[in-house]
């Protein structure tokens, strides 16, 4: 188990990020299309695996947002947000903030990739989602870097992920 914080409360996730160095464990997610997504699908790319409770916040937006911009200029990097949000609602944030190169991801058929990546929150008031995290991976999958957010309601180190990816 990790540990987290939420507005200055303790939180708890499920387990640990995956560690550098290994291979990131695979997932299946759903996209805006309502298709059946896995890691695999984005094989020969490195990817950052943006990792937020909800789209419907202003700091996960801003994170999504700051992806995007990062990936206009890198077509070698599938940048992904994945949430607890269902499809319908990613889809519709991604057109009113005009997103258009972070591929939006939702949880709504399973837990499984917040249990395996060992964000899910175990209690607080956001139990049962995503902690945020950032997980870079390379083109092979292999873990280039992690971050637990040391509190939700703060944005992650985009330098250090966008470091990595170079």
């Amino acid at each position: 188990m990790a540990n987290t914080m939420f507005k200055g409360n303790p939180v708890t996730t499920n387990g640990e990020l995956p560690k550098v160095g290994t291979k990131a464990p695979d997932f299946h997610l759903v996209d805006v299309g309502l298709k059946d997504v896995r890691l695999a699908d984005f094989a020969g790319k490195k990817k950052i695996l943006n990792i937020v409770p909800s789209l419907d916040t202003g700091i996960c937006a801003t994170s999504a947002k700051k992806f995007n911009d990062f990936a206009k200029t890198r077509p070698d990097v599938a940048a992904l947000t994945i949430s607890a949000d269902l499809p319908f609602a990613q889809g519709r944030f991604c057109t009113a903030e005009n997103i258009q190169n972070v591929k939006t991801l939702s949880m709504m058929r399973s837990r499984n990739f917040a249990k395996d990546y060992g964000v899910l929150m175990q209690d607080g008031p956001l139990a049962g989602i995503c902690a945020r995290s950032v997980v870079v991976l390379d083109e092979n999958d292999k873990v280039l870097y992690t971050e637990l957010v040391p509190e939700i309601a703060t944005e992650p180190n985009y330098d250090a992920a966008i470091a990595a990816v170079k």
